[in-house]
This record gives C-alpha cells, sequence and structure tokens, in this order.
C-alpha cells in the first residue's frame, strides 16, 4: 500500500509542472494587458510602459516563467496585481465559502444520488424506475446558472424561506450558515445528483444479473440485505470512478454558483481575476484547483483497493 501510493505522489510532480507550464503559456498569450487595465482609457502609452515594468512584464517570457518557478518552489504564489496582497492571503480569505459549499453539495447529492440509482435498479422498469431516469436526464439538460436564478425566484423572492445571496460562517450558527448555501447547494448538486444515479442504476442493473445474487436470494435472503451488502459493495467500483470525474463538474460549477449566488469564494475571485488579467491570482487558483483534482483522484484509486481486494494483486 505504501509503495503505491510512494508512486502515485511522485507522478503528481510532472503532471503539476505541465499544468503550470500550459497555464503561464495561455495566459500570456491570451489578448489584454492588466497594464493597461491598471492605468485606464486615458494613460500615455509611456505610464503603460512604466507599470509595465513595474510588474515585470516588459521581461522575456523565460525569466517570467523562471522567476515565477523559483518563487513557486517557495511556497511564494506572488502577489496580486490590483489588491497589492499576497496570492496566499486572498485563497486564504475566499477557500471557506469554497470548500463549505463544495463540501455541502457532495454530501447532498451522495446522500440523494446512491440511494435514487439502488432504488431505479430495483425497480427496472416500473414507473419509479422511469421517473427516477426522467429526473436524471433532467439534470443534465438544465443549466446550472439557469436553475439557480429559477430556485431564487421561487424559494427567494416568491416563498421568501431562503436569502437570495451571501454566506455567513459556520461561527455564526449551524442554521445561519445552512440557510445560506442550501440554494447553491441544490444548484450545484442537482447535475452531480443525476450523473451519480445514472451510473449507480447502471452498476447496480449489471451486478444483479450474477449469479451469486440469484444465489442470494435463492438462500432466502431480504432484498435491503442483498441490495446493500452484496449488490452495492460490487457496484461500487464505477460509482467511486463516476465520483471522482464529477469532481470537475463540482470544480466548474462552482465558478457559476458562487456568481449566481454572490459568495465570496475562489469561484469569484477567479472570475474578477480573469476580467482584470490579475496573473498571479489566475495562475495559483489554477494550480490549486489542479493540485486538489489530482489528490482526490489519487484518493480514489486507494479506494479501489478497499473495495475490491483483489487489485492489490
Amino acid at each position: 500500500m505504501l509503495p503505491l501510493i510512494v508512486r502515485r505522489l511522485a507522478a503528481t510532480v510532472p503532471v503539476m509542472l505541465v499544468v503550470a507550464l500550459v497555464v503561464f503559456g495561455l495566459l500570456r498569450l491570451t489578448p489584454g494587458d492588466p497594464a493597461a487595465v491598471i492605468a485606464g482609457d486615458y494613460a500615455s502609452p509611456g505610464d503603460v510602459a512604466k507599470i509595465r515594468a513595474r510588474l515585470g512584464l516588459d521581461q522575456p517570457l523565460h525569466v517570467q516563467l523562471a522567476l515565477w518557478l523559483g518563487n513557486l518552489l517557495r511556497g511564494d504564489l506572488g502577489t496580486s496585481i490590483f489588491s497589492g496582497l499576497p496570492v496566499t492571503t486572498l485563497i486564504q480569505q475566499r477557500i471557506g465559502p469554497t470548500v463549505a459549499l463544495a463540501t455541502l453539495t457532495m454530501t447532498v447529492a451522495l446522500t440523494i444520488a446512491v440511494p435514487l440509482g439502488v432504488l431505479a435498479a430495483w425497480k427496472q422498469g416500473t414507473w419509479i424506475d422511469r421517473t427516477v431516469m426522467v429526473f436524471a436526464v433532467s439534470g443534465f439538460s438544465m443549466p446550472v446558472f439557469w436553475l439557480g436564478f429559477v430556485l431564487v425566484w421561487v424559494f427567494a423572492v416568491q416563498l421568501g424561506w431562503l436569502p437570495v445571496q451571501g454566506y455567513v460562517p459556520l461561527a455564526r450558527g449551524v442554521w445561519p450558515f445552512l440557510r445560506q448555501l442550501v440554494l447553491p447547494a441544490l444548484t450545484l448538486g442537482f447535475v452531480y445528483v443525476a450523473l451519480i444515479t445514472r451510473m449507480t442504476r447502471a452498476s447496480m442493473l449489471s451486478v444483479l444479473r450474477e449469479d451469486y445474487i440469484r444465489t442470494a436470494h435463492a438462500k432466502g435472503l431480504p432484498p435491503p440485505a442483498v441490495l446493500l451488502r452484496h449488490a452495492l459493495k460490487n457496484a461500487g467500483l464505477p460509482v467511486v470512478t463516476i465520483i471522482g470525474v464529477g469532481v470537475a463538474l463540482l470544480i466548474g460549477g462552482v465558478v457559476v454558483t458562487e456568481s449566481v449566488f454572490a459568495l465570496p469564494g475562489i469561484g469569484r475571485l477567479t472570475v474578477d481575476a480573469i476580467l482584470r488579467r490579475d496573473y498571479p491570482v489566475i495562475q495559483a487558483v489554477i494550480l490549486l484547483v489542479s493540485g486538489v483534482y489530482v489528490l482526490i483522484n489519487l484518493t480514489i484509486d486507494l479506494l479501489y483497493l478497499v473495495l475490491d481486494p483483489r487489485i492489490r494483486y
């Protein structure tokens, strides 16, 4: 187990290096000059040139890359061009709402999706199965921003049950914390629920046709025991895989959801940085997201060993 973890962790180093190079290159090739944005519309070319020199943007690309990688190895993510604050400080200020939203979304999605997928597979061909599949297909058909506006209009504007926007830390109380995140979590989790439900149903249908499932029924085991103890455990590998893949959807959806509900998280920080061409912030956020995604996939691979010990051999 330990050698496998060490090898996988070592394999993440070249992956992150490639991500860093690609991000650095793409940001420098995209149109837009942060110096011109800072200087304003009425600035002279000389003013823009002075700002570029102060920011180090007038140096050759390979020099900028070497300086950035050197600072990165020392744990320095740079300084925001616009706010003047260290990027690490900005991320620390914004990461709380994003982690809270992602955790609540995954919890809600898994709590709803796995039982729905198991139920649909157990009741294959019935109205229950068809209803669940209509729900799953609808989840892929609805854009996240559109669903967010609909939920806001219904539960915040018309009924007045939930707030429209904002964030309350957990330290101020559990209910105020959850009350602010219910609508964003439901909006972001709808696609996630649809994805996991469909995969759980398909995996369960494949397992329920196996001989050992028929043997368990023949021995008189109750259906819940057959579904949970025998079928669901063996159908877990594809479900765990799709959960890891769905993290990419979750990361992308956070940007849109935080913009719709005005949550002060990493997504809003990314959008603001892109609009302002704040290179240090964009690079740091993308590297952070990439690192989280790589670590989650590593965790999924290790879960394979727990769900199916045969993989160790």
